[in-house]
């Protein structure tokens, strides 16, 4: 009796605090946050096409969970609104019915980032107290919460830098910093990739367990030689997606799709004029020497430029890998859900491209820009997908190594006399 209580003991001891697997309860959560992070996204691209980013000029993370719910409540933030440096420029003429368009606007908005963080900070903390998910989980988890909490600082430090009464300055215009718009969105694609990521890999190691022979098989297959090009490439070119993604926001930040609206021109040559495209207008030092990065991130020109060229060279790229995929060694290779994923991202990137010419032409319609907001993030997410695909997760093969150990008779039959 004292042995058995004593083993007891010891593997209570031994039993680890989490478990080898996190809970496909929690691959669930994670996807369906990734999905409300796409639809944030989208709306706060709607959320600036409609100009309703300023609306709301003070940050209130708790009482601003509401909207003004009497008459004088709304002229109070009319009045505030009224103070602003976009009132007095651009609309100077809105009513109050007009301004509680662009209020709701911006207020659901940052409702959406409240509920979105709630939802995820609350049941991180419930997971990880419950023991359902793998330490790597819960150290993931964690550090989504947090960058969803910076996530808002940085919508607030955005919309500050609109905030400013700088009427009389050199080129002032009442709009937020491309910068601090850059940042935000990024902010935003990489909080949804995480999401994303480790949604996924929760399922993939669940799949692997359940069939550990075929997952075995199927791991040595994506150490082949020939698939680690590949695997290269698709990390190189989720890395010029999101570059592209980012000049993408400077754009939208200049308001640098409003200029040189055709195709396979802008103005009368392919491209502007060098004397437009490193214009010393931009610089701040007198001896010029922030003239080339200056013209990069804040000539409207130049920056329309550098993003018809990343996305010419994403779509270029998109095909290459296409093509690589269907050559040589790397054709017989390749597993069928990468080849799949890999068709996928031919489709998407031609529909972006579609979308960008589109928004291009039209000078910025709001369904289309929106619709191209979203398609960078479909492209981002295809891309993402097909590299998930193609990973060796060592974690997940160790747990199918040791569920196969598990299976193998301890001592091998004899052979037949």
């Amino acid at each position: 009796m004292a042995v058995h209580v004593y083993c007891s003991s010891a593997s209570m001891i031994r039993a680890p605090f989490f478990p080898e697997t996190t809970d496909k309860k929690v691959g669930y959560w994670l996807l369906g946050s990734a999905v409300s992070v796409f639809g944030i996204v989208v709306f706060g691209g709607l959320t600036r096409l409609t100009e309703s980013g300023l609306s709301i000029t003070e940050w209130r993370p708790v009482t601003g969970s509401l909207p003004p719910l009497s008459q004088a409540q709304w002229e109070s933030e009319f009045e505030k609104y009224r103070a602003s440096p976009e009132f007095k420029l651009i609309n100077p003429h809105m009513d109050l019915s007009e301004f509680k368009k662009i209020y709701y606007m911006e207020w659901t908005h940052r409702l959406w980032g409240r509920v979105i963080g709630m939802s995820f900070v609350l049941p991180t903390v419930y997971f990880i107290a419950r023991r359902r998910v793998t330490p790597r989980m819960a150290a993931t988890l964690v550090g989504i919460s947090g960058l969803i909490g910076f996530q808002g600082f940085i919508g607030w430090w955005m919309v500050k830098s609109g905030l400013k009464d700088d009427l009389f300055a050199p080129g002032s215009h009442p709009r937020v910093s491309q910068y601090r718009l850059a940042a935000h969105l990024a902010t935003a694609f990489v909080c949804y990739s995480w999401m994303l990521l480790a949604g996924l890999s929760i399922f993939r190691t669940h799949r692997a367990l359940r069939n550990p022979e075929a997952a075995s098989a199927a791991f040595k297959a994506l150490q082949s030689p020939a698939l680690r090009v590949l695997r290269g490439s698709v990390v190189a070119l989720t890395a010029l997606i999101f570059t592209t993604v980012l000049s993408g926001a400077l754009v939208a930040g200049l308001d640098a799709g409003l200029i040189y609206n055709d195709v396979f021109s802008m103005g009368n040559g392919i491209v502007p004029p060098t004397s437009e495209l490193w214009d010393k207008f931009y610089c701040r030092k007198e001896d010029g020497s922030d003239l080339w990065w200056r013209n990069m991130l804040e000539n409207p020109s130049l920056v329309q430029l550098d993003h018809r060229i990343l996305a010419t060279t994403t779509l270029t790229a998109v095909l290459a890998l296409f093509a690589y995929s269907r050559t040589g060694r790397v054709k017989v290779a390749i597993p069928k859900d990468v080849r799949k994923g890999v068709n996928g991202l031919v489709h998407l990137v031609s529909l972006q491209v579609a979308l960008g010419i589109s928004t291009l032409i039209y000078i910025v319609p709001v369904p289309i820009a929106a619709a191209h907001q979203a398609g960078a993030l479909a492209l981002l997410t295809g891309a993402l997908i097909v590299g998930q695909r193609l990973r060796i997760p060592r974690s997940t093969m160790a747990l199918v190594q040791k569920k196969l150990l598990k299976r193998a008779p301890l001592y091998p039959s004899p052979p037949e006399m």
